[in-house]
This record gives structure tokens, C-alpha cells and sequence, in this order.
């Protein structure tokens, strides 16, 4: 065979899997939280989940202060997106609507907490868990203490738009309130934190 002409390639049985997506295709994707077209709820969840899993826990462990939760509340979102990927209408905004459900999920496990702890009898403090030691030190902090003060709005705003460095849209979108209001809850949350700060230094 000449050493210029490319080798001819035999026909396979099975249909070859597309390979116009790359792996610089699919790490850009990631990012953004789009996924390829044409893909099916497992690749492309499983995609999301290697990409955005870490920050989504670490996102809700600010919003319900544990860590086991935080990772019940994550897992709870990606099964359910798995669940609706046929309905999604714009698979472009996946990670937009896993942010928006597990915002949803952490309000809802708050609601439940405050509910269980206003009914629940008074007893001997339990022992820390292997869980509690885990977060011990990220707990600790003042900016942590001093956002666990803060009326759950203000805490989500804060936390979404300086931890998880998002637009005032997306916060719009994953807290299900209007730009004008995520600018409200983040001035008063950020006045807040100021005030709280000072009094501990």
C-alpha cells in the first residue's frame, strides 16, 4: 500500500458511536452546564454529576449547616432531573435547575428541622457524629457563624451570589424570586454580616 493513502477501513456490524464530541467539547459543556445534543439522561447526567457534584454538597452544606443532609439533598436533585430529563426543556439549563432544586430541598429539610425542633422532647445532648467532626473546623469560622444568623433569604443570596459566583439572574432563577429582590436580600444580608462582624471583633 502507498505510504500517502489512507488505510481503507472495513465496514463493522455495529454502528460506530459518534465522535464529533470531543473531550475539549464535553469539558466546555461541563462548565457551562450544557451537554451534548442527542444525549440520553444517563450520559448526560452522569456528565453533570462528575462535573458539578462537589459544589452543589458544599453549596448546601451553607444552606442546611450538615453535611450528610447537604449530600441527601444533592443526590435527591440529581435523581430527580434524572427522572424529568425527557420533560427538560432546555437541557442547556440543567445545572440551573439542579442549583434551583437543591436550594428548593434545602429550604424544605429547614422547614422540617424547625418543625421537629419546636415538638421534640428535651433530652441529653447526643454525642458529635463522624459527620459533625468532618465540618468541625469549616463551621468555625466567623463569616459562617455570622451567616447562619441571617434570615434564610438573605443567607441563600449571599451564599449563591459570593460562593457560587453567580448572576443576579441565576440567584433570580435557583431562589424563584425577581432580580429586584435578590438586590434586596443581598444589600440587607451584606449589611447584616457587616454589623455581626464588627460586634465579634
Amino acid at each position: 500500500m502507498p505510504p500517502n493513502e489512507p488505510e481503507e477501513r472495513k465496514p463493522s456490524g455495529k454502528a460506530e458511536r459518534p465522535t464529533d464530541v470531543t473531550t475539549e467539547t464535553l469539558v466546555a459543556d461541563r462548565s457551562l452546564g450544557a451537554v451534548p445534543v442527542g444525549w440520553d439522561a444517563d450520559m448526560a447526567v452522569t456528565a453533570l454529576y462528575s462535573a458539578h457534584y462537589r459544589s452543589l454538597v458544599r453549596l448546601a452544606v451553607l444552606l442546611v449547616r450538615d453535611m450528610a443532609t447537604a449530600e441527601e439533598v444533592v443526590q435527591d436533585a440529581f435523581v430527580a432531573i434524572h427522572g424529568a430529563w425527557r420533560r427538560l426543556r432546555d437541557t442547556d439549563k440543567a445545572l440551573a435547575y439542579l442549583r434551583q432544586s437543591v436550594v428548593n430541598r434545602s429550604r424544605s429539610v429547614l422547614r422540617h428541622r424547625a418543625v421537629v425542633e419546636k415538638y421534640a422532647p428535651k433530652g441529653m445532648p447526643d454525642a458529635p457524629s463522624a459527620e459533625n467532626g468532618a465540618i468541625g473546623e469549616f463551621e468555625r469560622s466567623a463569616v459562617i457563624e455570622a451567616l447562619r444568623g441571617l434570615p434564610a433569604r438573605q443567607r441563600e443570596a449571599l451564599v449563591l451570589r459570593y460562593y457560587g459566583d453567580l448572576s443576579e439572574a441565576q440567584i433570580a432563577h435557583a431562589m424563584g424570586i425577581s432580580k429586584g429582590a435578590v438586590k434586596s436580600h443581598t444589600a440587607r444580608g451584606m449589611a447584616a454580616l457587616r454589623t455581626s462582624l464588627e460586634q465579634l471583633s
